[in-house]
């Protein structure tokens, strides 16, 4: 079972800069992407994505913001996004929320990088890593050290809670300022 370990933390925009420069140099740069995830409003972490590079279903098991949670994908063509949008809603599941995307992913050592902006919600930087999950302590542990080494201070999970929960009530005019 794959176990996916994370830390985050909100950042501004001029960290948002500064990361983009370290990383470009002292790591290597995977991608460059442009995502539309929607939730759906049903009792599991259920979402569906649009990238450059295609589609995919994923669910996150767990409670959002968790340190780890198991997860499951599926990746489907690009084209049969508004496919699976349908098949959902006909499901009886309807889009709770919608985000849009910039995201840098680099490879930091073996630590998967993320600097995003999301609109209407913000800059944050990720860190994570996929593991077994008798190793998901020493591996969150690692990347709140390595976080810290950047001078970016952990955001707490109530921050990330209440600014999701903003975002939730407020996505539609949020996106469009």
């Amino acid at each position: 079972m794959n176990i996916e370990v994370e830390v985050r933390s909100f950042i501004n925009e001029n960290q948002y800069q500064q990361l983009l420069e370290f990383f470009s140099k002292e790591a290597n740069l995977i991608k460059e992407d442009y995502q539309e995830s929607y939730y759906f409003d049903c009792p599991e972490d259920l979402r569906i994505q649009r990238n450059n590079d295609g589609a995919k279903i994923w669910l996150k098991k767990g409670e959002i913001h968790d340190d780890a949670r198991e997860e499951i994908e599926i990746k489907v063509a690009k084209e049969d996004f508004e496919n699976l949008e349908q098949l959902f809603q006909t499901l009886g599941y309807e889009v709770e929320i919608k985000w849009f995307r910039n995201r840098s992913q680099f490879k930091w050592d073996d630590i998967k990088v993320c600097i995003d902006y999301t609109k209407g919600y913000g800059h944050i930087i990720e860190l994570e890593k996929i593991c077994q999950e008798e190793d998901k302590e020493k591996e969150h542990q690692m990347l709140m050290k390595k976080l810290k080494s950047l001078n970016i201070e952990i955001s707490s999970k109530k921050s990330f809670n209440e600014k999701f929960e903003y975002y939730k009530e407020n996505w539609k005019s949020l996106i469009k300022a």
